[in-house]
Formats: structure tokens, sequence, C-alpha cells
């Protein structure tokens, strides 16, 4: 995947917390992905880390090594990526321009898809942070929940960093459209959330046919109607932004779908053993099929997940 090298990014929708030293206040009281957050790993690896022993004091997950801890404050300081991320060149050779490039993309499509059902489409907030965050209305975290989308306070959340622990933790191809696929996938919740699906399903909800697993599923699908159609999307110049999508690219957004099912996560980072009962993404072949299907089509219509019936894989 490529970037047109002439066309504007917009930072203008992006909180740049890297430099401020983390969220504020520690890790007491809601965790984000239990305070309501909603992540492409988070619950099952918190589950993971919490029977393994890898919870820290006052019920916050614990760092992984070489990442730093939660500071006293935060703010964002959006000046240095609003002069370095400026054109789909910078995007092509740096990692925070191509999330801000993808995000741009995914904007521009769903604010279309929206109006072309006589809905309106409210962009998100896309936060940058560093090995911890508080956010707005789901508590704090740290990095090894993984991105997430914040429903109360409408914003996305991601240390970029997991996209290294992608391929060295789970194992992933990697590449740009891989990376594309996780911040579609959070794209995918906040849809959700403009759409009011995310109240069909209960806090705490697991299990290979759960509220949750079938939410998670959604976004998946969600994030493959955005890569149908990434190449036609339109900067405010009215060229595509991005360009030379390959089949090598959308397998590794598949492999990348593989490594984050339940089942994988549990026996390749779990001791081995798969519990179907605390699934709450769905195994590596249903999110597989569910952003295939999403792939395929270009059509958000095709992502039910939660109709009486449907066959979830």
């Amino acid at each position: 995947m490529r970037f047109d090298e002439n066309a504007d990014l917009d930072t203008s929708h992006i909180d740049d917390l890297r430099g401020s030293g983390g969220g504020g206040g520690g890790l007491g009281g809601r965790v984000a992905i239990g305070g309501g957050g909603v992540g492409i790993v988070g619950l099952i690896l918190f589950f993971l880390l919490s029977q393994l022993g890898g919870l820290g004091g006052g019920g916050g997950v614990a760092l992984p090594g070489g990442l730093s801890g939660l500071g006293s404050g935060q703010s964002a300081n959006n000046s240095e990526i609003a002069e370095s991320c400026r054109t789909g060149a910078d995007a092509n050779t740096k990692l925070d321009c191509e999330v801000i490039a993808v995000t741009n993309s995914l904007d521009g499509y769903w604010s279309d898809a929206f109006a072309r059902s006589g809905q309106t489409y409210r962009p998100p907030r896309t936060n940058f942070f560093r090995g911890g965050v508080n956010t707005g209305g789901c508590g704090s975290a740290t990095s090894d929940v993984g991105p997430f989308y914040c429903p109360a306070d409408s914003e996305v959340y991601i240390d970029l960093r997991f996209f290294q622990e992608l391929e060295t933790r789970f194992g992933a191809q990697g590449g740009p459209f891989a990376r594309a696929y996780v911040i579609a996938h959070e794209y995918g919740h906040h849809v959700q959330n403009l759409l009011g699906i995310n109240r069909r399903v209960r806090a705490g909800d697991s299990g290979p046919t759960s509220g949750s697993v079938r939410l998670e599923l959604q976004a998946d699908c969600y994030a493959g109607v955005w890569a149908n159609h990434a190449t036609s999307v339109p900067t405010a110049g009215g060229r595509p932004l991005i360009t030379d999508v390959t089949r090598d690219d959308v397998n590794a957004a598949l492999d990348t779908a593989e490594r984050i099912g339940d089942d994988f996560i549990q026996s390749n980072l779990g001791g081995g053993r798969v519990d179907e009962s605390q699934f709450t993404h769905g195994s590596s072949a249903q999110r597989e099929k569910w952003y295939t299907t999403g792939f395929r089509t270009g059509d958000p219509a095709r992502c039910d997940t939660f109709s009486r019936g449907v066959n979830l894989g």
C-alpha cells in the first residue's frame, strides 16, 4: 500500500500525548477496556494477564518490558505532527503520518457512507500515547490492552509501538495494510457507537456467540468494507489518497486477523488451553471470515452479526 505523495494530510483530529509522560493518576479504578472501552485485542489479553499473574496493583495491566509507566499528567502537543505530517510522501516514510493518512481515508469513506443513508458522520479523535493513558470516559489503561476505542468520549487510543508487538509477540507479517486494518477496526467501533449498536452488548459478556464477539466481528467486517473502497476514497483535492493495494497487502491484513483471534491468543500466549467461554473477540477463522465479508462486498449492510440465526463462522 502506498499513499499519493502529493496529497495533503489533515492532522486536526489527532491528539499527540506521547511527550506528556503518560496518563495521570495511576491505574486505580476502572481499566479502559473493563470500563467500557473496546479494542482489537484488549479483553482477551487482559484476561490472560490476570490468569498468568501479570496484573499490577490497583487493577491495572502490567506494562510489557521497555514501555514507560504512567506519569502524573498528560497534555497534547500537536505542533510536531502538524509540521512533520503534511503530505502523502510523509505517510510513506513515517509511521505516525501513515496512521494519520489512514484515519483521513477512513473519515472520508464513512462520512460519505453515512451521507448516502441520510445520516451525519462525526469523526472520532485519535490519541497517540506512550506507555499509558487516561481517557475521558473509560478510565486508564496501559499499552498492553492494545489499541482501543472509548464510546464514552468517542475517541481512539493507540500506542504506535503496538504494531511492533504484533510482529514480535504475535508473529504477524505486519506492513502498512495490516496496520490499517487495526485502525479501521477501531473506527468500526466508532461507527457502531454512532449507530447505537454497542448498546446491545452487556458489559462482561463472553462466549463464542456472545454480544461481545458479535460486536468485534462486525468491527472486523466494517474494516474490510473500508479496505474494499480504500483506493477510491478521495482527498479534499479529489484524488484518491491510497494507491497500490496488492493481494499481498490483503493477505497481510488477514494474517493479522488470524493472529489476534481468541483461540490463537489463548493457545500461543495463554499456556496452550483454549477456553471458548472466555471468547470476547471471535476465533481466528471468524475474524478472517468477517473481514473478508466486508472486503469482498464493500457493503456495510452485509456486516450484520446480530441477526437471529446469523452464521458467525
